[in-house]
Order: C-alpha cells, then structure tokens, then sequence
C-alpha cells in the first residue's frame, strides 16, 4: 500500500469485484457500495430494496475487505454473521474482493444502463392514491418486463418506479409507471398536485432481477398496491410469449374504491393459454358493503386458493410488510426459497440503522 493509501484510508481507483460461483467481475468505483456498481453496469444483481431492510442481496465476503454502512447484525442471523455474509446494498469495497453469491446468474437480463430526458406525456388518476405516469424518452431503452428505471426531477434526488408493461420492442421510447403518492413525499406530492404534461424527469435504467423465470412449473404472483405494475408487466410479456404455465394473481388493496386496472386483469384473464385465477383482496372494505369478494389480508388467504402451492414459482411485490407476512406462508406451502421472488416497495420510512 502506497504512502497516499496509507494517509488517505483506502484505494484511489475503482476497486475489483469477483463474484462466485457465476465467475462474473466487475468495478467499482470509490465510495459505491458493490451493489450499486453492479446496477449501473447492467447486472442484475439480487435485490428488493436497496436501504439493507430486505436481506435480499445478502452475499458472502470471501476474500478482501469491506466497509459497512449499517448495522447488519439486526438482519442476519448468528451463523450468517460468523460465516462473513454481508449486505452488498450497504458494503464498499476496500480493495479487491472476492464473493459468493448462489443467486447471481449470467442468464438474467442484461441491459445497458442508459440516462434519458423524459417528457411527461400523460397523468391519470388510476385511484385516490395512485397515478399513472407515461413519458416519452429521447434515448431508446431497452428493458426486461418487471424492472425498474430511477426517476428524478432535474437536480433532485432520484426515486424507483418499476416499469407497468413490457417493453415495446428492443429499445422502447416510451414507459409508463404506477407512482403511488406517499404522504409528505417531495416527489410523488409534486407529481399529485402540481405536475402536468410537458415537464421533465431524468430517468436512468434499467435495474433489478425480477423478471419470470424459465420453467414449467405454474405461478402465484402476489401484488400490493403499485407494486401491481412489475407483476403485471411480467405477466402481459409471459402471455406475449404464450407461456403455458396456469398462473395465479392475487391483487391486495385497502377497498373497493383501490382496485385499478381491472381492465387489463380481465383480458389477461380472458387471453391467458392456460388457466389464469384472479383473486382480489380487500382489506378495509366497509363491512355493510355489498363486497362479496375475500377480505383481510392477501397471506390470510393464500392458503384458501383451492390449489396446492407446492411446486409453484412465487412473484411478489408490495409494501414490505405484505412480503415479510406472506413469504413464511408460501414456504411452509412448499414453495422452494429459490422459486420465491419479490421485489419490496419501500420510501423512506423504511431502512437500515445507520453504523456508527
């Protein structure tokens, strides 16, 4: 180590990555945390959050040294600590490292990152809540049905949307996103209240893993909220490509008056080539209403589908508390860790504990 190394506490280039057992390296720069890099150079690295709330991109420090965020001691268990397991959304390398992470594998989407102006085409209303967001881009993107793009107000901090549709072709010009308005939000109060077609967001994608794997087993997608948008992004491009896999989509939301976009769950229902089941949830539907469909939580009433679960891939996006409830259900249904995906809707309420 040079004498600038020493005096300064750590490399002054980017630092390698090498990730096993998929052989894969990569850079990353000073100060970026490994998942991070990863991201930006197109590899869709295992995650569902990014603040070190989810446990998703947990990955073994092999060799080298790392620098930690947060405190990880909250999410992972004794053995995982002892056995040097890390949270690659909140680790920056401080030289070369090498990792094992069984997850990580050279068949998921790879994509050019890419940075775009786009122009705000349209704002529906979809409920109280939730809004429909399409742009127009002036760079072509290409994108996998289920990822996400960053979106931001010009020298504002970037947000994450996930992508509604599937792509329109090898490098769409166009995107649309369910923007669900968090109270107090900065971005998404803008969006709500004073946003109108003609303005300008950046957008930088795309990221994430989550995207239907290959198989034949059937699926139980399980969505929350906005987080119908990856699900059903993923679902139009498996009917697109005619996979004849039954499939299952349980859509959870407060009342009656939050069920969005039936229209497109009625013509995937119709169009499917299998056999697709639609079960929407309600969970504080007024109990004089006429509603004669399920109530109280989606996990309440995966075991009440009139399908055995075991054996089939689950997909799952939403507020983390849906996943963090719904996820013991599914495995103790007999659904394998390694066929349960999900893609956690957090903001800033949610989040690791700042390392000291």
């Amino acid at each position: 180590m040079g004498l600038l190394d020493r005096l300064f506490g750590g490399r002054q280039g980017a630092a390698s990555v090498r990730v096993l057992p998929a052989d894969l390296s990569f850079d990353v720069p000073p100060k970026q945390t490994i998942l991070q890099a990863a991201l930006d150079q197109g590899i869709a690295y295992p995650h569902s959050c990014r603040v070190g709330s989810c446990g998703t991109c947990k990955t073994r420090l092999v060799e080298g040294e790392v620098r930690e965020l947060t405190d990880k001691s909250y999410l992972l268990t004794d053995e995982e600590m002892r056995a040097g397991v890390i949270l690659a959304c909140q680790s920056v390398p401080k030289g070369p490292v090498v990792l094992e992470n069984d997850r990580l594998s050279l068949g998921g989407p790879r994509h050019d990152v890419i940075a775009a102006r786009a122009s705000i085409a349209a704002l529906d209303r979809m409920t109280s809540d939730i809004m429909r967001l399409s742009v127009t881009l002036d760079a072509p993107l290409a994108y996998t049905a289920g990822q996400y793009a960053e979106l931001a107000r010009p020298g504002d901090e970037a947000r994450q949307f996930s992508f509604i549709d599937p792509p329109s072709g090898p490098a769409a010009t166009t995107a649309r996103f369910f923007i669900r308005h968090v109270p107090g939000g900065a971005f998404t109060s803008w969006l709500f209240e004073a946003a109108r077609p003609g303005d300008t967001l950046d957008l930088r994608g795309p990221f994430g893993d989550f995207w239907l794997r290959p198989g034949t087993a059937p699926i139980v997608a399980i969505a929350g909220g906005s987080g119908l948008g990856p699900v059903k992004a993923v679902l139009e491009q498996a009917r697109a490509d005619r996979v004849p896999r039954d499939a299952i989509l349980v859509f959870g939301v407060r009342t009656r008056a939050d069920l969005y976009a039936l229209d497109e769950i009625s013509l995937l229902t119709r169009s499917w080539i299998s056999r697709f089941t639609f079960v929407p949830v309600l969970s504080a539907e007024p109990a004089d209403s006429d509603w004669s469909g399920a109530r109280g939580f989606v996990h309440e009433h995966l075991a009440a589908l009139g399908v055995a679960l075991a054996g089939h891939q689950a997909y799952l996006c939403g507020p983390p508390v849906m996943i963090d409830a719904a996820l013991p259900v599914l495995r103790a249904a007999g659904i394998a860790a390694a066929d349960i995906h999900y893609d956690a809707f957090t903001d800033r309420s949610t989040g690791a504990i700042a390392a000291a």
